[in-house]
């Protein structure tokens, strides 16, 4: 049976791995394709929250009763990553490597701190509480555009 930590912890390194394209294609200024790797990488973060947040978040409280729980600090770092990315997209506009490298560093401490706590903690629990709707909870989160 495939968990939710089995579904989300590879999509954190598919993540990861369009963040470091972007920001190598930055830090050579090729800047058409650097613009293209970073669209491509903020895609795929958006889709990653709204699977969280739309899907996975929502079922767990329900399921916990925790509202005030770890699902708060979580979007709560989404909120924080989704700004950066903004001024991410920005620097990029404005062909400003040292403005993206500084705001992608501060961005990649942030993910790596949020996956951890995700992958080590939240996605566990998910998996415990949800495991009676575990795969109808994959369904509706595959199918987040």
């Amino acid at each position: 049976m495939t968990t939710i930590s089995d579904f989300l912890a590879p999509d954190h390194k598919r993540c990861d791995n369009l963040f470091v394209e972007a920001e190598e294609a930055v830090a050579n200024a090729d800047w058409d394709n650097a613009a293209t790797c970073f669209r491509h990488f903020q895609e795929a973060m958006l889709h990653h929250f709204a699977m969280e947040e739309e899907v996975m978040f929502p079922a767990f409280e329900e399921r916990t009763g925790m509202s005030q729980g770890p699902t708060v600090v979580m979007r709560s770092e989404h909120s924080q990553m989704n700004a950066l990315l903004h001024q991410l997209s920005g620097a990029i506009s404005l062909k400003d490597t040292n403005a993206y490298l500084g705001d992608a560093e501060t961005l990649l401490i942030i993910m790596q701190q949020h996956n951890l706590k995700e992958e080590q903690m939240l996605y566990q629990m998910a998996d415990q509480a949800l495991v009676s709707n575990l795969d109808e909870l994959l369904e509706r989160m595959r199918a987040i555009q």
